[in-house]
């Protein structure tokens, strides 16, 4: 089959098998995590290169990369800007496109009237230490013309995953037979060796790199033998450094194959009693749908909110049945809600936040700002 005829659609049964597992299956650190998405799927490692290489180069993935719990690597949170209306596009432009250390970037919606509505430019910041997450959100307000902005650091993790294309069957209320487990929030210290090979670990990569043995490149490109990079990427995760081996898809606009992976994607505000945020998360969290599900503190402006989480969907009224049956069941649980809203997504970027200190260092003397003042 020649590379012009290689199906790039997510429907299509071959890419559906391989990317059920490929989106969020693959937990963790695999030494060879071509040939471990082929036995999943049932495949053969050669149809995996293949058809990710076509997807990757057709646009409909994204990038694919070993990903890193870069909470336990560099402080972050989640920021809600309130920004001039008539500015909004050009603020995101730049939060996108000049820092760094913004991640997904998103133009968000709710119901006029509601708590927190003239928030409507959300993005997620990872800060290195030893800078300070709040001095950096004070810089981009000066560099943007933002007016003010909301730190919801995560207090405690009970999902993080995507898995579009195995989500597209889940029915209102599917959940796991046991709560959720929390996932605690603490930043790991690093070695030299160690950064050597986070740095290779957590490049994209390009089509060309995608092969049998992927990692041999990146050993050689951190300075290591082979088996040295191996034990060094295990020990990170070990430290629960690593994250997952993903296929990330092109979500959140139109595929040149003309359909679309998901339309609709809400980020749910549930606001429950204080003491019992963990019993809460780890209901929510439990429900299948979830992609992310956090504690985090909304303060005032949103209603005094501490967990949230996104669903995606292709219906509008899906989306909603997903969080009435999460309602019901945190209802049914004897957990009650002191407030909820949706936060309805609409246009988006992702891309991984920058966690090195040496590119913070890098990143502040390119634009004229002495590190030394964005010290925590």
């Amino acid at each position: 089959m020649s590379v012009d005829t290689i199906p790039i659609a997510t429907d299509d049964p071959l890419n559906a098998r391989i990317l059920s597992v490929s989106e969020d299956k693959m937990q963790g650190f695999y030494r060879n995590p071509i040939r471990s998405i082929a036995k999943q799927a049932g495949v053969s490692a050669d149809d995996v290169v293949t058809r990710i290489r076509a997807m990757l180069e057709g646009g409909t993935i994204r990038r694919v990369r070993q990903t890193l719990m870069a909470t336990n690597l560099a402080p972050g949170a989640l920021v809600a800007w309130k920004v001039p209306e008539a500015r909004l596009n050009e603020i995101f432009d730049c939060m996108f496109q000049q820092d760094p250390f913004s991640g997904h970037v998103v133009i968000r919606t709710t119901d006029e009237g509601k708590t927190g509505a003239r928030y409507r430019l959300w993005t997620t910041i990872k800060v290195p230490k030893p800078y300070s997450l709040e001095k950096h959100c004070e810089l981009l307000c000066e560099k943007t013309g933002a007016e003010a902005f909301r730190l919801m650091p995560a207090k405690s993790i009970f999902a993080l995953g995507v898995g579009h294309v195995r989500r597209r069957s889940m029915e209102p209320g599917d959940r796991a037979e046991q709560p959720a487990e929390p996932r605690q929030v603490e930043v790991v210290e690093l070695s030299d060796l160690d950064w050597q090979v986070v740095m290779a670990l957590k490049r994209e990569f390009a089509p060309a790199e995608l092969q049998d043995d992927p990692w041999a490149n990146r050993a050689e490109e951190a300075g290591l033998p082979i088996e040295q990079f191996f034990e060094v990427a295990e020990d990170l995760q070990a430290r629960k450094v690593v994250g997952r081996f993903s296929t990330f898809l092109e979500h959140s606009k139109e595929l040149t194959t003309g359909e679309r992976v998901t339309r609709y994607n809400a980020l749910f505000h549930w606001a429950v009693p204080e003491g019992r945020e963990i019993e809460a998360g780890r209901e929510v969290g439990r429900h299948h749908i979830m992609t992310h599900c956090y504690w985090r503190e909304g303060g005032p402006e949103f209603g005094n909110v501490n967990i949230m989480g996104v669903v995606h969907g292709m219906e509008r009224k899906r989306v909603f049945e997903h969080k009435q049956a999460i309602d019901d069941h945190l209802a049914a649980c004897g957990i009650p809600l002191g407030y909820t809203n949706v936060f309805w997504g609409g246009r988006s970027e992702i891309k991984p936040s920058e966690i090195s200190p040496t590119v913070y260092q890098e990143w502040c003397a390119s634009i004229g700002v002495d590190v030394e003042t964005m010290e925590a």
